[in-house]
C-alpha cells in the first residue's frame, strides 16, 4: 500500500468542498479555480477539475455567465446558486465534526484500551 494512493483519495474527497469554498467568494472563472487549487495542492490535472464543474452545474449548486475576454473567447464564470450556499453550509458543518474528530482520536495518548460501558 503506497501512502500516496490514500492522500490522493483524502484530497479527492475533499475536492468539491474545496471548489465551493472558491466559489462562495464570488463569480469565478475556472482557470482561476484551477491555479488557486493547484497552489493548494488539492488537484495535480486539469482534467480533474471540469466534470467536478459539471457535476456540481446538474446537481443544481452551481451556475455560470459567459463574459467577453480581451484576451480570447468568452469566458464561463462560476457562482453558487441558493441550493449550493445551503449545500455549502452542510458541508462546513460536517468539516467541523470532521475535524473535531480527528483531533479527538490523535490527542488520545497511546495505551491500552478502555474497557467498553
Amino acid at each position: 500500500m503506497k501512502v500516496e494512493n490514500t492522500q490522493v483519495q483524502m484530497r479527492k474527497g475533499i475536492l468539491e468542498f474545496c471548489i465551493l469554498e472558491i466559489i462562495a467568494r464570488g463569480e469565478v472563472y475556472a482557470s482561476d479555480m484551477l491555479e488557486e487549487l493547484t497552489a493548494a495542492r488539492m488537484i495535480v490535472v486539469e482534467g480533474t477539475l471540469y466534470p467536478l464543474l459539471t457535476r456540481l452545474k446538474n446537481a443544481g449548486l452551481l451556475d455560470y455567465t459567459w463574459k467577453e475576454s480581451t484576451s480570447g473567447p468568452p469566458r464561463k464564470y462560476y457562482t453558487l446558486t441558493e441550493a449550493g450556499q445551503e449545500f455549502l453550509h452542510q458541508l462546513r458543518l460536517t468539516w467541523e465534526e470532521v475535524q473535531d474528530s480527528v483531533r479527538i482520536i490523535r490527542q488520545k495518548p497511546a495505551g491500552p484500551p478502555e474497557p467498553a460501558q
